[in-house]
């Protein structure tokens, strides 16, 4: 039972079996229990007729009695003393009924003697009971033992004489129609089982090949490792279909990822190789001509790889999902005091408006946030840099200002990529190594918020209020 389809047809055959099984059964019952009526109906019906004769005065040797073998009678008195029985009649329920030829007990009407005063039934003389009792029961009719279905009826004679009529219907041809359909059904049932089972297997494998085509393929993937195949997708709009594009989209959103990955690697790789091919350099022209180590340029260049490896730590935390602290931050609080400790910028920070208003994340994250906006309006600015915390909404903004030149509107996403500096002929020196962008936008979007350039020299930090 490993396989969806063989799963599948086992749990469709059993359902259909079940279901079968319970409607065969409800049919044989409502068939029995109609061929039973109709068999109770003809035998009231034949002890009536018998019953009206008794009342009508016929002698009990005279009655006409139907045919003993397809409705045995037998007319008995209170005694329970056998008065008339039907042709062939010998014994019923397995008591022989002796000296029941017809008319044996040939007395005529009110030899039985009752008397109405005695009689506890309300019949009066020539009277037949409206009541019926039905049972079933057996009889036996010229040495044939069968089952019957019995009706039971009391009459009177004119001269006020009781007899009790029980007249029977051959219950052969119920049990021969309800025996028909329980054979046709014991034959039917597992043949329909055995087509539920075929078809379903069909069906089911005809639905689950595109499954398996998706599986094939990203079989192929996994072993050849080139995520830019895709798996197959069927024209239908099922649910295998919608499976088959949710791949594809997974699969491209991994390839994306991996050759970020790879980007990245390579860029940190070739930023990281210029610092310390630089600093090497300086260490062995120290060894070998200690007069002529440049020690203020080893240490710049240690900071640069300290500052690079920590923009790097952080952009792995933030590429593995990490969550940044559920603190209260007042970002105005924040400016002023980030603000101050910016003695040795080459332009001073101007602090405008600092509308008051809290955010929920990590300060030290948020503080980077707006370490590396400075940092960038201080490499373009002229000779003003301006920060600003506004209120719009449910939204606070924080917006840095400088008086430079600005970013073309065609940059102005560009420069959030990883590695990227506008001017390529720029000194690393003054233009860094381009990730403070990327980590600034990095972690808005961690915070649930979003930074972008809004005109050419205005960069905007856009965060909800905490709740």
């Amino acid at each position: 039972m490993g396989s969806v389809r063989a799963r599948a047809a086992a749990g469709a055959t059993v359902v259909v079996a079940l279901a079968l099984i319970a409607a065969g059964t409800a049919v044989l019952l409502v068939l029995r229990g109609n061929l039973q009526e109709q068999a109770g109906l003809q035998a009231e019906v034949a002890a009536r007729e018998v019953a009206a004769q008794i009342a009508t005065g016929t002698p009990y040797a005279g009655l006409d009695l139907p045919d003993g073998e397809d409705h045995p009678v037998v007319v008995a008195d209170d005694d329970g003393r056998v008065l008339t029985a039907g042709e062939d009649v010998r014994a019923v329920d397995g008591k022989p009924v002796r000296g029941a030829q017809h008319g044996a007990q040939g007395a005529g009407p009110g030899t039985s003697g009752d008397d109405d005063d005695d009689d506890r039934s309300g019949l009066k003389p020539g009277e037949v009971d409206d009541d019926v009792a039905h049972r079933d029961g057996t009889a036996n009719v010229d040495g044939k033992v069968a089952d019957y279905r019995f009706a039971v009826v009391e009459a009177k004679d004119t001269r006020g004489g009781k007899a009790t009529v029980r007249a029977g219907a051959a219950l052969a041809p119920e049990q021969e129609a309800v025996g028909s359909v329980r054979t046709a059904m014991l034959i039917g049932l597992p043949l329909l089982c055995v087509v539920v089972a075929g078809v379903t297997w069909l069906v089911t494998r005809r639905a689950l090949r595109p499954v398996e085509g998706i599986r094939g393929e990203m079989a192929a993937i996994t072993a050849s490792t080139d995520l830019s195949r895709r798996v197959p997708v069927p024209p239908s709009q099922d649910e295998v279909g919608r499976l088959a594009r949710t791949t594809n989209e997974t699969l491209a959103a991994l390839e994306s990822s991996v050759e970020r990955q790879r980007r990245f690697v390579a860029d940190a790789s070739h930023e990281l190789r210029s610092p310390i091919a630089s600093l090497r350099t300086q260490l062995e022209v120290g060894v070998a001509h200690p007069e002529l180590l440049d020690v203020p340029g080893a240490v710049e260049d240690t900071v640069r790889l300290q500052r690079l490896a920590a923009d790097l730590l952080l952009l792995a935390r933030l590429d593995a999902g990490e969550r940044p602290a559920d603190a209260r931050v007042d970002l105005a609080a924040m400016v002023r005091e980030e603000s101050s400790q910016r003695v040795a910028d080459r332009v001073p920070v101007h602090v405008g408006e600092l509308a008051g208003a809290e955010v929920a994340g990590s300060r030290s994250q948020l503080a980077r946030v707006l370490g590396n906006l400075l940092d960038n309006a201080q490499r373009h600015a002229v000779g003003s840099v301006r920060v600003a915390v506004v209120r719009e909404g449910e939204w606070v903004v924080l917006q840095v200002e400088d008086d430079g030149p600005g970013v073309p509107e065609g940059e102005r996403e560009r420069i959030f990529e990883r590695f990227v500096r506008l001017d390529d002929a720029r000194a690393r020196d003054d233009g860094g190594a381009g990730l403070g962008l990327a980590i600034a936008r990095d972690v808005a979007v961690r915070h649930g918020g979003s930074l972008g350039v809004r005109t050419g020299s205005v960069f905007a930090l856009r965060l909800p209020v905490a709740g």
